[in-house]
């Protein structure tokens, strides 16, 4: 008996323990906060070794007001120079057709499960000549266990830098040859579930200005790397209010006897900020250089960052300028830099010019 009623206490006090967890009537639940974006960097020494884009793209993210983000991978980042997000799955020397043949992918998914996959693979698998056709099966490989892992991610897929090695003569026509076959292959890939997304990474890349050796980007490169990246990750993070549609435009004709058009154009907004294009088009017969777009800024606005071009801000004057390697613009072409900018963008006059 004694027993008996020490257990039926026993069970009293943990019925009492359950009904304090249970949530009294009208008493809410306790809120857990959404879980960050996870991205997945994948790919080779260009993504991890040490991959520094990857810590411009992070530090650029951050700076935007995209905080709620966490790049995933079972390697460990490298110095860059300043504390970012390193973990990433840049695996030096793979080819995707090997990690395809050998679902080494599969491995990888299980630890970080990412939301947002870039991919700028296939450099190694022209090096060693595998054709357009096996790289993009391979690709639709990885992209099948991604899904499988995550029916919902979302991959974007760079037309890879170009490369132009010592010991490959011919590397450079196949990177063009495989950079072509990319927008097909991920139109057909895509899903509205599973969107895959083409990022350029070709345009504008000079082997000789942005790499060290012809393939591996140096600091130029991984800046031009992290600001091609930017816009199409902000897209894929989907957190930031609708895209504005203004758009405010100014020809003018500077210096006399040359003609530009300047466009600054709003394509991003959330709170306190918001992300621009500054756009210079060249209207005259013959190449430009040194080009620049000037404009003013609302009361309140400062720039904070610059890609694909440099900017110089005095009060309310600001002026992007080229960045070197975009400076030269032949008749009818144009060149765009992108920016973040501090502020509102509501009933923003910018009223630009340009010139050379």
């Amino acid at each position: 008996m004694r027993k008996n009623g020490a257990l039926a206490a026993l069970l009293g006090v943990l019925a009492a323990i359950v009904a304090l967890v249970v949530a009294a009537p009208g008493q809410a639940a306790p809120v857990t906060a959404a879980d960050p974006v996870r991205i997945m960097a994948l790919g080779d020494s260009i993504t991890g070794s040490p991959g520094c884009w990857r810590a411009l793209l992070d530090r650029d993210l951050r700076a935007a007001g995209h905080t709620d983000i966490d790049f995933v991978g079972t390697l460990p980042g490298q110095g860059c120079g300043f504390p970012y997000d390193g973990e990433n799955e840049g695996h030096g020397g793979f080819l995707a057709t090997n990690v395809a043949d050998q679902n080494q992918l599969v491995g990888w998914l299980a630890q970080t499960h990412p939301d947002v996959v870039l991919m700028h693979f296939g450099t190694n698998d022209v090096w060693n000549n595998r054709s357009p056709a096996t790289i993009l099966a391979a690709f639709g490989k990885l992209v099948d266990q991604m899904r499988a892992d995550n029916p919902d991610v979302q991959v974007l897929v760079a037309q890879i830098i170009p490369m132009n090695p010592a010991n490959c003569a011919e590397c450079a026509q196949r990177v063009v040859d495989l950079n072509a076959a990319i927008p097909g292959w991920a139109a057909a890939k895509s899903t509205a579930r599973s969107p895959v997304t083409v990022v350029d990474q070709w345009t504008g890349f000079s082997t000789s200005a942005d790499t060290g050796d012809g393939v591996h980007p140096n600091a130029s490169g991984d800046r031009k790397i992290a600001g091609r990246w930017f816009p199409a990750v902000v897209n894929a993070l989907g957190s930031a209010p609708p895209t504005s549609t203004t758009t405010t435009t100014t020809t003018t004709t500077t210096p006399p006897g040359s003609t530009c058009d300047a466009v600054v154009k709003v394509v991003n907004k959330w709170q306190g900020a918001f992300q621009a294009e500054v756009t210079f088009t060249n209207r005259g017969t013959t190449p430009v250089s040194a080009w620049w777009v000037r404009f003013t800024l609302a009361q309140g606005m400062s720039v904070a960052q610059v890609w694909n071009g440099t900017v110089s801000q005095t009060a309310s004057d600001a002026t992007v300028r080229h960045a070197g390697w975009n400076s030269q613009v032949g008749p009818g072409g144009s060149a765009t830099a992108g920016m973040i900018v501090n502020g509102d963008p509501a009933g923003w006059t910018p009223a630009p010019v340009c010139g050379s």
